[in-house]
């Protein structure tokens, strides 16, 4: 038996996932760095290789191509690994060349709030 609320911290993550995908789609390059934790140890793993640190996720932010941002999600999950840590996947199909993927987020709450600590996306070819 788990000693937490599940469903809540469930929750928690999902209305946290919902605004990381607000801002990825408007583009909102603040927004988007403040989601992942600030530190050298935060990981995105993409189609282009490892970004490994949060200055370099925010670089990378800052000058990606955005011309075919747009996507719809389906199959999202959330799972709650403990009272501070859950993981978020889906796949996704992007709206303009119509390439599906995937990302997984693993997310934990800090002082300061949940953080994307780790990160991987995937995207045809």
């Amino acid at each position: 038996m788990s000693d937490f609320d599940s469903a809540s911290v469930e929750a928690e993550i999902r209305a946290e996932f919902a605004a990381y995908e607000e801002a990825l789609s408007e583009n909102d390059v603040s927004a988007l760095s403040a989601f992942f934790w600030e530190d050298q140890r935060a990981v995105r793993l993409g189609p282009d290789g490892g970004l490994y640190g949060h200055d370099r996720i925010r670089a990378f932010r800052r000058g990606r191509d955005v011309t075919d941002i747009a996507r719809t999600l389906f199959e999202v999950r959330v799972t709650a690994l403990g009272p501070d840590t859950g993981v978020a996947t889906c796949e996704y199909r992007r709206g303009g060349a119509g390439k599906r993927g995937a990302q997984t987020q693993v997310w934990k709450k800090f002082p300061e709030g949940w953080r994307i600590v780790s990160a991987h996306v995937s995207l045809q070819s």
